[in-house]
């Protein structure tokens, strides 16, 4: 699990989500070839997190590009077919049918959830190339049911995090350590507060 990964986990805990990631779906030779990859190894999804109450399955997709331009509108609608690759699940309806069909049916079996239980696929980045974007993948995610945990959600989370427990995690210690310090003595700038914050 890579640290992007580990920061969205610590979050769905926090909002009460039993937590998985990398987690194996274990597809069988005729799921395999009704997706038209007969040879393909296992699936993987980044994270799965489960709310027993509602019995939901929340899957989640985790793309950092803290580093990069960022998430544009274009991978995920289909028309960018090298960006597409990257978000398999959200571009190719088949694929998803089958992959969450058997998600749901290994879950059940091994009793990590309730039978039927409904899946809700999401995608966690730490970063959206514009906010012409933005708004583009919100409708987007909203037609279909999906969520965007972009970077605002995943700031405003963590500081929710920091605010209201006292967890020795290091998501929650590195919001404190950021929100407390005197910012203005390593960059220049006055001291961030969670009062003060946008």
């Amino acid at each position: 699990m890579d640290a992007f990964e580990q920061v969205v986990s610590e979050i769905l805990l926090f909002e009460g989500y039993w937590v998985r990631t990398s987690v194996k779906v274990e597809l069988t030779p005729r799921d395999k070839r009704a997706i038209g990859r007969p040879n393909a190894p296992r699936w993987e999804l980044d994270i799965v997190a489960y709310n027993v109450r509602d019995n939901l399955l929340r899957v989640v997709e985790c793309k950092g590009y803290l580093y990069s331009r960022g998430v544009t509108f274009a991978s995920l609608d289909g028309t960018s077919e090298g960006s597409a690759k990257r978000f398999k699940l959200f571009v190719d309806s088949h694929l998803r049918k089958v992959v969450f069909g058997r998600l749901c049916k290994q879950f059940t079996k091994s009793g990590a959830c309730r039978p039927k239980p409904r899946v809700k696929l999401c995608l966690a980045c730490g970063h959206i190339a514009t906010d012409h974007d933005r708004e583009k993948l919100k409708n987007h995610f909203t037609k279909r049911g999906w969520e965007l945990l972009d970077e605002r959600w995943l700031k405003g989370k963590l500081y929710e995090m920091a605010e209201n427990c006292y967890e020795n995690k290091v998501p929650i210690v590195v919001t404190k350590l950021v929100e407390d310090q005197e910012v203005g003595n390593f960059c220049g700038k006055k001291k961030m507060t969670l009062s003060s914050r946008s």
